[in-house]
């Protein structure tokens, strides 16, 4: 068993389309690794598709952790991640191998990285009730005004639609007086709660775009209209966490004819390709991240995780190796 007064922990972040996934399958060959999903989406069973979920073969033996792990009718959100990968954590420690984080959900990995304190803005269920029912009647850009005039960071970092963050965000402005755009940028100064190296693996942006487009196209190939049909069928609906998602939301919008197929498939590759941007925003903003840009390895992956494993090496993470 691993005992060292700090734990160690491995991220593997990117971009979605960034090749994460088979990297960090033979990473966790190489150190005697188990994998932690830190993404939004792969958490729920049915969504395999849209969510670029890993297949069976290609996890060749790893344990994968939180992955299809919730139905997609059950809401998921940072404070449900943490607790959960901490319960994660502490069975992959016991068995005395190393902990790879991987994903683009920038926040989640924040969250366990600087084991981030999310107590103080614990539900207030009257108050939150009152907000949801401002934000029905009046609107959700109503609230986001409101959350402009107290605490502009966050309006900023919140999009208007996205109304239950904007909700949570006044919600502890409304219980603490503070901001908790201040909250969150003090827990960000934390030093790392783990032993850890934080890796982001990339490319050049035409690259990384071009293989968007060629994943959105494969995923309508493999049936992702399909598998929006099923989850419809069986009860899910637009105001769903998990329908929120990138190439759902838009398949959904074309099945209830909104939208033809060629307008979804449009939307899907421009907000994923825009979404990528955004992660590469985030993880910009990241400290002491190892960058691994794709190109400038020639696409040679044996190149990269030959990087990867001298820099754990030269911190001294690197466990029993499974190959």
């Amino acid at each position: 068993m691993i005992t060292e007064a700090k734990q160690p922990l491995v991220i593997l972040a990117g971009p979605t389309a960034a090749g994460k996934s088979a990297l960090s399958v033979s990473l966790a060959e190489k150190i005697g690794g188990e994998i932690i999903s830190a993404d939004s989406m792969q958490v729920y069973r049915h969504m395999d598709i849209g969510s670029a979920k890993i297949r069976l073969e290609e996890m060749r033996g790893i344990p994968h952790h939180m992955i299809d792990v919730l139905d997609p009718a059950e809401e998921f959100n940072v404070v449900i991640f943490q607790q959960m990968v901490k319960k994660c954590l502490k069975g992959i420690y016991e068995r005395g191998h190393i902990p790879i984080l991987t994903g683009g959900t920038g926040f989640y990995i924040q969250a366990i990285l600087y084991d981030i304190d999310f107590t103080e803005n614990e539900e207030n269920t009257q108050l939150r009730k009152r907000l949801e029912l401002t934000a029905a009647e009046k609107g959700s850009r109503f609230l986001h005004d409101r959350l402009k005039e107290v605490d502009e960071a966050s309006a900023r970092a919140i999009h208007p639609n996205n109304v239950k963050r904007v909700i949570r965000a006044l919600e502890f402005h409304e219980l603490t007086g503070g901001r908790i755009s201040d909250h969150n940028a003090a827990e960000r100064q934390k030093e790392p709660a783990y032993l850890s190296l934080y890796f982001v693996l990339t490319d050049h942006r035409a690259a990384l775009y071009d293989r968007i487009d060629r994943r959105v196209e494969q995923m309508l190939k493999e049936g992702l209209v399909e598998e929006v049909k099923g989850l419809r069928a069986s009860g899910c609906t637009r105001d769903m966490v998990s329908m929120q998602g990138l190439g759902y939301k838009e398949i959904l919008s074309y099945l209830e004819g909104e939208l033809t197929l060629e307008q979804a498939e449009y939307l899907i590759k421009r907000d994923t390709r825009r979404f990528a941007k955004r992660q590469l925003t985030w993880f910009k903003r990241e400290r002491d991240v190892v960058w691994l840009p794709r190109n400038e390895y020639q696409y040679n992956d044996a190149a990269i995780l030959a990087a990867m494993l001298e820099k754990l090496a030269e911190l001294g993470i690197l466990g029993p190796s499974r190959c």
